[in-house]
């Protein structure tokens, strides 16, 4: 799967466009993690807790949306983005979005 963020791909042209398709997923915290995360802020610097998590629901997001092209014929996504929303205090949501097409090479 060819995912990239512009509207086209390099080297291909779109042949047809399958339409929208994202991928969600929904995180928390731990409280130990939450622990973890207050000591580390003490020293200043990253606080790779929190880190690895954003990184985590970002791939999770990611694969899914990759599923959900494949599912529909997909060959590539253009125009990938990721948006992320607190749905609450310490719950958080991640989406992947963008527009599945079938290319081939120009």
């Amino acid at each position: 799967m060819i995912v990239t963020t512009t509207n086209d791909v390099a080297g291909y042209r779109i042949t047809r466009h399958l339409g929208v398709v994202r991928g969600i997923t929904v995180r928390s915290r731990s409280v130990i993690g939450n622990i973890g995360a207050g000591i580390q802020s003490l020293f200043g610097g990253n606080i790779s807790i929190y880190t690895s998590l954003a990184e985590k629901a970002r791939e999770e997001a990611f694969n899914l949306m990759v599923e959900h092209a494949a599912s529909a014929g997909a060959n590539a996504i253009v125009a990938m983005r990721y948006d992320a929303n607190e749905i609450t205090d310490g719950i958080t949501e991640v989406l992947a979005y963008g527009s599945a097409v079938v290319v081939e090479p120009a």
